[in-house]
């Protein structure tokens, strides 16, 4: 019996050790097409899909078409690449001069790859299904899903000849007991009668004698519920995706997108503050004092514009104003915690960052949401990815004041920038 159990124990671990690590696999590949197919919807679908244009380039295709070093460059910062002249960015930048690819410096080269992983899940879905439909049994699908059926016929091959391997020896193991049962009948005592679920009861204070298994399964549940902890405890205060209801429902596709309004003509306060800052109402009136109806109301006076009105006190008949305004009361989306400390003007004047780096496509978003997650760790990857800009007139007054340090002259906070408002009043 010892040598049976010895023969059954040296076959069943490295069994146990194969099935353990395909399952590993083949779950470590499906949660990269899965993670890349979320980050595809969150981020790109709103310019590409994978099969048609859309407003950017079809992307089947493209893990074929583009080398995947020029792709983790080119979605990390595309205006980048355009800069540097290289040839296949200028003639995708030609072919689509109406809308420049987003930079995502925020993006780790496996969170890229797992995106392209998607598209070819995409493409191999696509062609599976042309394949099952085609008649003659070739064409261009069967030969784009031909990779994918031949690793499936190799992986059934693989786990037929393993199952055929183990029930071999399972029948070896049995017949062995059997002849041993037989032999030692006499020997074997007769099980003594015992009441219903006594046997689950005895079964169970086995397991729990066993320190190896107890041990397993205590380590397991650590295991479990620390990974659940971290993974809350690290998306707490992380608002990405929030979109409250505003009262009055501005939409920037159809100012930033279709009349192409350029983002600081509302937010002026971008260039020259700490805050980007929410116009005035003011501001909407240089437009809709002549803007008034919308061809979705008939020629009528539409309800959202009547809203900027009445909290103006305008009178659009006479164009004249009352005495009992109030603010309008927007929603905040975008909050930081008080602890940390963002300055506008020094990212978009200084760095060059463009608007939509951090938050996003507004161009297109009918309702604006918070496309970013606005964490540290957000913030630190695009501090590294960025490369700083040194021809800028803060930089040579930054080496002006250290030329002044050496010849032991007088320099002053102001020098450095010591009389903005934003360093000492948030």
């Amino acid at each position: 019996m010892r040598n049976i159990s010895l023969v059954f124990e040296r076959i069943a671990r490295p069994v146990s050790l194969v099935l353990v690590l395909l399952f590993a696999v083949s779950a470590l590949q499906a949660q990269d097409v899965k993670e890349g197919a979320k980050l595809f919807k969150a981020n790109c679908s709103t310019c590409h899909k994978v099969f048609g244009k859309l407003t950017g380039p079809e992307l089947a295709g493209v893990n074929e078409r583009r080398d995947e070093a020029w792709l983790l460059k080119w979605i990390h910062n595309a205006p980048s690449v355009i800069a540097s002249g290289d040839p296949i960015a200028k003639e995708l930048d030609a072919q689509f001069p109406n809308s420049t690819m987003t930079a995502f410096p925020q993006f780790s080269e496996d969170q890229i790859k797992n995106i392209l992983a998607y598209v070819k899940s995409e493409e191999d879905k696509k062609a599976a299904a042309g394949a099952d439909g085609a008649t003659g049994g070739g064409g261009t699908a069967g030969t784009a899903s031909s990779d994918v059926n031949n690793f499936m016929i190799i992986g059934l091959i693989a786990v037929i000849v393993l199952a055929f391997v183990v029930i071999l020896v399972l029948n070896k193991v049995i017949r062995t007991l059997e002849r041993v049962i037989t032999s030692n009948k006499d020997l074997i005592p007769q099980p003594v009668a015992q009441a219903p679920g006594k046997d689950y009861v005895a079964m169970l204070k086995r397991l729990a004698k066993n320190k190896k298994l107890v041990f397993f399964a205590v380590l397991m549940l650590i295991i479990f519920l620390g990974s659940a902890g971290w993974k809350t405890l690290w998306n707490v205060g992380v608002h990405e995706g929030y979109m409250p209801v505003q009262p009055i429902k501005f939409s920037h596709q159809l100012h930033a997108g279709v009349n192409q309004i350029d983002c600081q003509y509302c937010h002026g306060g971008a260039y020259k503050s700490k805050n980007a800052s929410i116009p005035s109402a003011n501001v909407c009136m240089n437009c809709h004092t002549g803007i008034t109806a919308s061809e979705k109301y008939d020629g009528e006076l539409s309800p959202e514009i009547a809203k900027i009105y009445r909290a103006l006190d305008y009178d659009p008949e006479t164009m004249e104003y009352g005495p009992n305004t109030r603010p309008i009361e927007w929603v905040r989306i975008h909050n930081l915690p008080d602890f940390a400390y963002f300055n506008h003007s020094q990212h978009v004047v200084v760095a060059g960052v463009e608007c939509q780096t951090c938050h996003g496509p507004v161009e297109t978003m009918e309702e604006v949401y918070q496309y970013s997650q606005l964490t540290m760790k957000w913030c630190i990857d695009c501090h590294q990815n960025t490369e700083v800009n040194a021809d800028n007139a803060y930089y040579e007054q930054l080496i002006a004041a250290h030329e002044k340090l050496k010849k032991g002259e007088k320099v002053t906070a102001a020098l450095l920038g010591g009389l903005e408002c934003g360093k000492c009043h948030y």
